[in-house]
């Protein structure tokens, strides 16, 4: 995950930074952290999941005008527009800003962050190679959970659909596991957010499926799934 700060006064650079490295620590989030003290320097790059723009930088540069190339680009980036004048948060629409940050109310980044992971991950969209050979889409908040099948895995969808796929479940669960995925026991990786109940010994899903929390991974889940909850749980 990549943030970006934008902002002209050395001060408040280093105050929004420390924010959202405090956030990152405590969240137990792995996260990279780059300021820039203007527009050029960070467009050089514009490689950034979520910025935090100053909308008055200083030497003429316009934080809106920067966004606005950004959106211009195609890039997905998330934009927090930084502002001691609330009144030009208006402006923000033309470039369909994702939250406003009055500098005297730092704590408001703290939101911005929950608000964007959980975003984040709702939005993530993964790529399979089916049992066809073709290669499927499946969006993460839409899926279920993932068993094994024979040699195959099968993703099961929240409507109830189902994907025949390649893969090791192993291998999936590692990569899936930023995104509130958990591999429960060697036959099943779940989604977090579709956990209905828990106790010792099983997880029940939305669906009313009962899955037995394998012995070896009992610690973990347990420490997974209350991290999980203390962020993205409503």
């Amino acid at each position: 995950m990549k943030i970006g700060i934008v902002e002209d006064e050395a001060v408040w650079r280093d105050k929004i930074q420390a924010v959202i490295l405090k956030y990152c620590m405590d969240k137990n989030i792995s996260a990279q952290v780059t300021a820039y003290e203007n527009g050029s320097g960070f467009m050089e790059n514009a490689d950034a999941d979520l910025l935090f723009l100053d909308i008055e930088l200083a030497e003429g540069e316009d934080g809106f005008r920067i966004a606005e190339k950004l959106l211009d680009s195609g890039s997905q980036c998330k934009v927090c527009f930084l502002t001691s004048h609330t009144e030009m948060a208006r402006q923000g629409y033309r470039v369909n800003a994702f939250r406003y940050i009055d500098k005297k109310y730092l704590e408001e980044i703290d939101e911005a962050l929950d608000f964007f992971f959980k975003t984040k991950m709702q939005e993530r969209t993964i790529c399979c190679k089916n049992t066809a050979g073709m290669q499927i889409k499946i969006i993460l908040s839409e899926l279920l959970l993932i068993e094994t099948s024979g040699r195959k895995l099968r993703y099961l969808m929240l409507d109830g659909s189902e994907h025949f796929c390649e893969g090791r479940i192993s291998e999936t669960a590692k990569s899936l596991s930023p995104f509130g995925f958990f591999y429960v026991q060697r036959s099943y990786i779940v989604n977090f957010k579709y956990i209905e109940s828990v106790n010792s010994r099983e997880i029940t899903l939305c669906n009313g499926l009962e899955i037995a929390i394998g012995r070896t991974h009992s610690r973990e889940f347990k420490k997974e799934f209350f991290k999980w909850r203390m962020l993205f749980h409503d």
